[in-house]
């Protein structure tokens, strides 16, 4: 299963390299019909809380008496909690999700919360200095990831349209600070777990995210070179001089 996880990682890695990712500013009807941005997040990322929670009441987890096991647990299942039942409902307006890829998310969500509860409950032991390195990263990248959609979440106010560029926070350094900040949190919980299991998870976390955040760059550039090249248009037009720019 870990395996399969990684391949489905490179193959949306791959896809990405042509196909803008279908939802947000690049959603499109070619992808399904709509779904609001509140019920598709709400309903897509529900599996990675339930199916844990199905195979901790009623499977037979014999690790789970462990406190590394609980706490790596306890972190996966906090990411969720907020992705899940916090997150969509504070989204502002958003465009709606097309349904294949809310559908895409839904199975990854569903596959790989069994995937990541399993070992973790069943068979996973542990290194104490790796737990605790690991720890740190995720929390760090928890951290970075919450306060980064706050900024997303405050770019426009309540009836506004269009897109701005994001600042603030690490996203006075890279264009997808959110991404970052995830990266990050499932690579130190890769560390933490140390298991192929969460290897695979960060793996298809930084292949997909990568992807979309060098589509979010390339976006950012396009705005960027769009209101300074108006402006200079704006600018000559007022001084009766030609404008020239050389790409």
């Amino acid at each position: 299963m870990s395996y399969l996880l990684i391949v489905m990682g490179v193959t949306a890695f791959v896809v990405l390299l042509f196909v803008n990712v279908p939802y947000g500013r690049h959603t499109s009807s070619t992808f399904g019909f709509p779904i609001r941005a509140r019920v598709a997040w709400f309903i897509q990322e529900l599996p990675a809380l339930l199916v844990p929670l199905w195979l901790l009441l009623f499977s037979s987890p014999g690790r789970i008496a462990y406190l590394p096991n609980q706490v790596l647990i306890a972190m996966y299942l906090c990411h969720y909690v907020h992705r899940t039942l916090i997150y969509p409902f504070l989204i502002r307006g958003g465009k709606p999700t097309p349904f294949i890829p809310f559908a895409l998310a839904f199975v990854f969500c569903t596959y790989n919360g069994y995937l990541q509860t399993r070992h973790l409950s069943h068979f996973a032991m542990f290194l104490f200095l790796l737990l605790h390195t690991g720890f740190i990263l995720w929390l760090a990248g928890m951290i970075i990831n919450v306060h980064s959609d706050q900024v997303l979440r405050n770019l426009r106010k309540p009836g506004e349209t269009g897109y701005r560029i994001p600042r603030g926070g690490l996203f006075e350094y890279v264009s997808g600070a959110n991404f970052t900040g995830e990266i990050l949190e499932w690579t130190g919980f890769a560390i933490a777990a140390w298991s192929l299991e969460s290897a695979a998870f960060a793996v298809f976390t930084f292949l997909v995210l990568s992807s979309r955040a060098s589509q979010h760059h390339r976006y950012f550039q396009f705005l960027l070179f769009y209101y300074y090249h108006t402006y200079l248009n704006f600018t000559c037009l007022l001084s009766g001089t030609n404008l020239v720019i050389d790409i």
